[in-house]
């Protein structure tokens, strides 16, 4: 591993700012190195996060300490079988107590030990093969990682990635979406059709766990599931060979003849084929040639602007199942919330995790001016979904087109009520995070606080927790009773580091994955002939 950032926690002695009206007050820091890339915290705001967190916490503390869900308004938890929970909430959220520092250390040493004697893995039930990598295998590895190489971790890890390699006993080493941790798989679940994102959102962290332990069985299952995915791309149903549906067959290993969308089923396939390459240390070419040439495709076939306020949005190809080829897919304007990660990593591609001026853009090549351009232009799009009767964005967004008579005075819509939720997503501060990051522009700590705020007005449960809403244009809101644990994970995660100051997990050390797990760059010493 790279000797680099690791938290202070336990030894901070830091206590919590007080909120104050002047949030924007930053105090003197003489100690500030004079590296350009460096960023001020902001501690009145970074604070106000860590408050949140512990309020958060305490009510899943208090009500439903070691379950997988929380239901903060009922005061209950659940799991995601019959059986005892398998870390969900916890493994998600060790690594935001241990980034915030000493104002977490009691909750931190509390789920440590939760980890230590409670969590076993021995579960007959099935369980979400990608959900529980990105979620709880990710949220372990980082927790060793930033917790100075605590054995339990790895245990635990090792333990889990073992009862997740059956998944991979399909015909072409595709996982199957769903797993069973007492049993081996039915050979007929094969059959079921396989999410793109879901397949190829796996390899940071066997990867990772790999890398750490010398066995190189986890590696070789998920780089596997990468190659056919490269091969795949030679296929009738990609576009331009890099724009992928959102599915492929377990059995024949080949793209089927689903949507195309950076959204749900879609959206992380493209921020891990960029990450993969950032993770062991731009080593492996083939993944960076695989994300440009689908960026490439994106700006061609999905960037559009709206008429009037000429935002730009993120469309989707529809599968039409039409015998003629051009009418293979119809464009809709749909744009989900999950899409408003792709700013940001459009940003993050172009710099590499390291920060940038104008002058830097200029002098870039066409591609990389384009994709900083868009990145900048989909954040501010994705913001502007925030417009709401409650400052809160829909989870999906319709734009209007200019063959729609509203265009001319809206640039878009929310569908129906199902649409209209807020689940507490993360996707918008990630991406005003990267931004902050790799521009220090302020407007992007701004918009962040404009989302914390309608956050703490309308989700934040009195007694503990807060709760999604069932819509985003009604007050007073209507609570969902459920806090996902990528709040923890990942959007409180997002926003603290947005108000923290840039030596804070430098993203020229460490790769986020998809749950905003923080996992080393590291040079790889295994060669397998592919990357």
């Amino acid at each position: 591993m790279r000797a680099g950032w690791l938290p202070d926690f336990p030894d901070d002695e830091r206590p919590l700012t007080p909120l104050t009206k002047d949030s924007s007050v930053k105090p003197p820091t003489p100690e500030a190195p004079t590296d350009s890339s460096y960023t001020l915290a902001d501690p009145v705001r970074r604070d106000a996060i860590v408050k949140a967190f512990k309020h958060a916490w305490s009510g899943y503390e208090r009500d439903a300490f070691g379950c997988d869900d929380y239901h903060p308004v009922t005061k209950t938890g659940s799991n995601l079988t019959t059986h005892r929970g398998i870390g969900y909430m916890i493994a998600d959220a060790l690594d935001t107590m241990l980034i915030m520092g000493k104002d977490l250390s009691a909750e931190y040493r509390r789920a440590r030990d939760w980890v230590a004697k409670d969590l076993d893995f021995d579960r007959d039930g099935r369980y979400s093969t990608f959900e529980i990598t990105i979620r709880v295998l990710g949220g372990l590895l980082s927790a060793y990682a930033l917790s100075g190489q605590d054995e339990i971790y790895l245990q635990r890890a090792k333990e889990l990635a073992d009862r997740l390699l059956p998944a991979f006993n399909t015909p072409h080493g595709l996982p199957i979406p769903n797993v069973n941790f007492h049993s081996e798989p039915n050979p007929n679940w094969s059959a079921e059709p396989v999410s793109t994102a879901e397949a190829a959102t796996l390899q940071l962290e066997f990867k990772y766990l790999s890398h750490i332990t010398g066995n190189s069985v986890y590696w070789r299952t998920a780089e596997k599931v990468m190659k056919v995915v490269k091969d795949g791309l030679k296929g009738d149903n990609v576009v331009d060979g890099a724009l992928v549906p959102i599915h492929m067959s377990a059995q024949t290993g080949e793209f089927l003849a689903t949507d195309i969308r950076l959204g749900s089923r879609g959206d992380s396939y493209y921020e891990y084929l960029l990450k993969q390459y950032l993770q062991t240390n731009r080593t492996e070419r083939v993944y960076r040639v695989m994300y440009d040439q689908a960026m490439g495709a994106l700006h061609k076939h999905l960037v559009f602007q709206t008429p009037l306020n000429k935002l730009t949005y993120i469309a989707e190809l529809e599968a039409t199942h039409s015998a003629r080829i051009k009418e293979k897919w119809r464009v809709s304007s749909k744009q989900d919330h999950l899409v408003c990660f792709l700013g940001g990593s459009l940003l993050l591609g172009v710099s590499e995790g390291r920060s940038l001026n104008r002058a830097d853009i200029q002098s870039r090549p066409s591609r990389d001016r384009n994709d900083w351009r868009i990145g900048e232009e989909l954040t501010k799009t994705c913001m502007d979904t925030h417009k709401t009767e409650t400052g809160l964005s829909p989870e999906i967004a319709v734009f209007y087109t200019a063959e729609d008579p509203q265009s001319k005075t809206k640039d878009w819509y929310i569908k129906n009520r199902f649409d209209s939720r807020y689940i507490l997503r993360p996707e918008t501060v990630e991406s005003l995070f990267l931004g902050w990051r790799m521009t220090g522009d302020s407007k992007y700590r701004e918009w962040g606080w404009q989302v914390f705020q309608a956050i703490e007005k309308h989700c934040r449960i009195p007694g503990g927790g807060y709760s999604g809403v069932e819509s985003v244009t009604e007050e007073p809101v209507k609570h969902t009773n459920i806090m996902e644990t990528f709040f923890l994970g990942e959007t409180l995660k997002y926003l603290y580091l947005l108000f923290d100051d840039s030596r804070t997990i430098p993203l020229d050390e460490y790769v986020l994955n998809t749950e905003a797990h923080p996992l080393p760059v590291f040079t790889p010493n295994l060669a397998t002939g592919f990357a």
